[in-house]
């Protein structure tokens, strides 16, 4: 417990830090304890001079308190040691920025420096035309397996299957697939962003592709958004092995009637497949932008339970995380004419306290979206990389939220200034 021997070595750690608040023994021997049992029982005392010298270091930590068998107790370590594992992967993550941002758009932009100091992973932009020399070796061995696999793991249309009318356009996706994964694979990268904007070469929008490479572990981000590919890498990692899935995600439209709101979150074809409720229809419809044919996209209805929406923007002086936890439903009627993947839920605390507090926080239209993983990973992970949290919870009001985005205003001017 003496915990000025610790100094030294604190203050050179780099690694995410935990202190276990516990003791070997739940219960006190009553008839039999004695003081050689108190000096030798002294995690009481000797656990807080151990904290004293984090705090007194300004250590950014997480203390987690319980008997060492309480399931409460494990699972917070479990929710730390996930994002620690996620941490641990962006410190060597690297993004494929494949064509530009989306013109105009400004929230997910961002200043790539600042986040590979901030996050570890770094980010670095590549012509579609790196992409296309790999599309057009593919084999076409290689490209009737895959074809293959999509008919014996989605309903396809009797027109989309080999010898159908519209079967060129699952083909060509499938081809597209094959030289992305080759690209992401040769290049070593965790990850990648696409824009409709900048097709050149490709005959349609690679909606199944990134879909598909999503359900392989790769972090996505639509229009150009790195920040929410890499945020998705990270969530994906965190979630691993883990029910539920995860996906990039937009909020998109909303239900509004009194007392029955609601959020329809979809993309124009890019939704992760982890997150569908059954089997997947593979389906090919015109997308009125691009200017390309008639992409392939997988449609579906995402899982219903308890799922959060997180968010990362650029504020500057800083990185904020917007963490707002959602129930997730099941859709009361069809959506026939809808054909893109989707998912639908009510934010916490209600839908107009969330939707005022996300947009007073700056929060983005693109999230990564997860029914694997809750807020208190996402809560570490932001404490691990020492970025800013906004939590939008059953807890939230907004006068209350307001003043914590003032507050931390002056907090995190502070620290760039290295005061703390």
């Amino acid at each position: 417990s003496p915990s000025k021997m610790w100094i030294n070595g604190l203050k050179v750690l780099r690694k995410p830090l935990l202190q276990f608040h516990t003791q070997y023994s739940a219960e006190l021997p009553w008839a039999e304890i004695d003081m050689d049992f108190m000096n030798l029982n002294q995690s009481a005392h000797g656990d807080r001079e151990h904290g004293f010298i984090h705090s007194r270091l300004r250590r950014s930590r997480k203390v987690v308190v319980g008997h060492w068998r309480q399931i409460t107790a494990l699972d917070q370590i479990g929710c730390w040691m996930r994002a620690s594992r996620a941490w641990a992967d962006s410190q060597s993550a690297k993004f494929a920025r494949i064509g530009d941002n989306m013109r105009e758009v400004s929230v997910t932009e961002g200043d790539k420096v600042s986040a590979q100091i901030a996050f570890g992973y770094s980010v670095n932009g590549y012509g579609l035309g790196d992409v296309v020399a790999y599309v057009n070796a593919v084999d076409d061995k290689a490209l009737d397996a895959l074809v293959g696999e999509y008919e014996d793991s989605y309903q396809i249309a009797a027109d989309l299957r080999r010898g159908g009318e519209r079967h060129d356009s699952v083909r060509e996706a499938a081809r597209i697939e094959l030289g992305l994964l080759a690209f992401l694979e040769q290049g070593g990268f965790h990850g990648f962003t696409t824009t409709f904007e900048n097709l050149h070469g490709l005959r349609q929008l690679p909606g199944l592709p990134s879909q598909r490479l999503m359900a392989r572990g790769y972090g996505f981000g639509a229009e150009g958004d790195w920040k929410t590919a890499a945020l998705l890498r990270a969530v994906k990692v965190m979630g691993a092995g883990l029910s539920g899935g995860s996906s990039f995600m937009e909020d998109y439209t909303y239900h509004m009637v009194e007392g029955e709101e609601m959020v329809l979150g979809a993309h124009m074809l890019e939704i992760c497949p982890t997150i569908a409720d059954g089997k997947p229809a593979l389906e090919v419809h015109p997308l009125g932008i691009g200017g390309k044919e008639d992409p392939a996209r997988l449609v579906f209805n995402s899982k219903a339970g308890a799922g959060v929406n997180v968010a990362v923007m650029d504020m500057g002086n800083r990185f904020r995380l917007l963490i707002n936890p959602a129930e997730v439903i099941t859709a009361a009627k069809d959506l026939p004419k809808l054909p893109v993947a989707r998912a639908l839920w009510k934010p916490e605390p209600d839908f107009n306290t969330a939707l005022a507090a996300w947009i007073y926080a700056g929060g983005a239209h693109h999230t990564a979206f997860s029914l694997a993983i809750g807020s208190e990973e996402l809560l570490d992970f932001a404490e691990i990389a020492g970025v800013e949290a906004l939590m939008i919870d059953k807890e939230t009001s907004l006068r209350s939220f307001r003043e914590q985005i003032r507050n931390n205003e002056v907090y995190y001017h502070l620290k760039s200034n290295g005061i703390q």
